[in-house]
């Protein structure tokens, strides 16, 4: 497709890291890859971030509550642009995410859909109908605060698939069955929706 991309790993949450610290992490890479910008041939203010899960809560977040510089297009050090896959954007309820916070924070504090600014990235997300994991419901929710502040948020629904799309609704946290179909068109939607924002990069 003509881009650059940049894998990112962030420590994972055990008896000592949080999400809190996956989180810097994040914005860690946000921060490097821009100070890399001109070696790379980067445009420091389109810079994507892609995030599957768990991955989505935190490029998500660290677009909502920023990175705590002036970085980027939207000016809080987030990425400027999201590209979501069954994203954990909404955590206010969830126990689990509260317990992995060790009394460091509350869940809501660090739920996307209920940290949203006034001014957010531009955001394609893919969803299954059927996800008992990150529900559609949350996806729902942070792209309709999102469009109703004036920000640009397109959610694409693929029917009777669950997390990942995939096509085993029995077991949507370890044994994946990704619908190939849907799988191809999300893909498909969401670099459509990266060529709408930053036509010049293509002929």
């Amino acid at each position: 497709m003509g881009l650059l991309a940049v894998a990112v790993e962030y420590r994972l949450s055990d008896g000592k890291v949080t999400p809190i610290d996956a989180l810097n992490d994040t914005c860690a890479s946000l921060a490097w890859v821009r100070a890399n910008a001109a070696r790379f041939g980067i445009d420091d203010k389109r810079v994507a971030a892609y995030g599957v899960s768990a991955g989505g809560h935190l490029v998500s977040a660290a677009a909502t509550l920023g990175c705590g510089n002036a970085e980027g297009a939207i000016g809080n050090g987030g990425p400027d642009a999201l590209l979501l896959w069954s994203p954990a954007v909404d955590v206010a309820q969830s126990t689990w995410f509260q317990k992995l916070l060790h009394g460091r924070a509350k869940a809501i504090d660090f739920s996307p859909a209920h940290q949203m600014p006034q001014r957010v990235a531009p955001t394609s997300i893919v969803q299954g109908a059927k996800d008992t994991v990150t529900r559609t419901e949350g996806a729902q929710r942070f792209c309709e605060i999102a469009t109703r502040n004036g920000n640009r948020c397109e959610l694409n629904v693929y029917a009777n698939v669950g997390h990942l799309l995939t096509r085993n609704l029995a077991d949507q946290e370890d044994n994946y069955d990704p619908d190939p179909a849907a799988r191809a068109d999300g893909i498909a939607r969401q670099a459509q929706f990266l060529r709408s924002l930053w036509s010049y990069l293509w002929p």
